[in-house]
């Protein structure tokens, strides 16, 4: 379990270290002592900086929504095709999810347990469902294939993306991941090639 020095602690350094113990132990296992080991400080300190665990999973999970709803705002989102739109968006998640990764995790395990989760869990849907209409989108336009259900091309879409978290490691110093040597642009790349390539419409 990683463990912070106690002369680096910083509020950041508290929320990094909780997220790895809650995709670790998972966040109905993990305790303030937990946390607290985890983090090389009291719990006293803990409670200085957050009112309990609770609100570390909500400032985790509202980094990864946080950077997912931004994608949404950004120009190549709002402007050209439904299915240029979508396209950019699509790569924007994944560059999203490897450089939030434990956020994104988090993220993609929360379970609905507590207040906090089932937020999370609304915005998810919420996030989803923006997709889907742009997917929705470029079917009514004509870019993408018409005779695979919107819903069920959504879901396929996302469980190939959220599949990253299980597999995908950072760059290490030869600027290669830990699965497969496939680089952050490699794995962009792919993922765009096979959503693409089976979503088109056959010309």
């Amino acid at each position: 379990m990683t463990t912070a020095k106690r002369d680096t602690y910083t509020p950041e350094t508290l929320l990094s270290v909780a997220v790895q113990v809650f995709i670790e132990r998972g966040y109905d296992g993990t305790s303030m002592e937990h946390l607290s080991k985890a983090a090389g400080i009291s719990k006293s300190s803990i409670y200085h900086h957050v009112s309990g665990k609770e609100e570390l999973l909500r400032r985790a999970v509202s980094r990864a929504l946080d950077e997912l709803f931004g994608i949404l705002d950004e120009e190549h989102a709002r402007e050209g095709s439904a299915a240029e739109r979508l396209e950019y968006v699509v790569r924007r998640m994944v560059e999203v999810l490897m450089a939030e990764l434990p956020y994104v995790t988090l993220l993609l395990r929360v379970r609905g347990n507590t207040g906090t989760e089932r937020w999370a869990l609304e915005r998810r849907r919420a996030f989803d469902h923006r997709v889907a209409a742009l997917l929705k989108d470029a079917a009514a336009e004509g870019d993408v294939r018409a005779d695979v259900e919107v819903r069920l091309a959504t879901r396929l879409v996302f469980g190939m993306i959220n599949s990253i978290v299980e597999w995908y490691r950072p760059e290490g110093p030869d600027g290669r991941s830990g699965a497969g040597g496939a680089g952050e642009r490699e794995v962009v790349d792919a993922v765009a090639r096979l959503v693409f390539g089976g979503l088109r419409k056959a010309s």
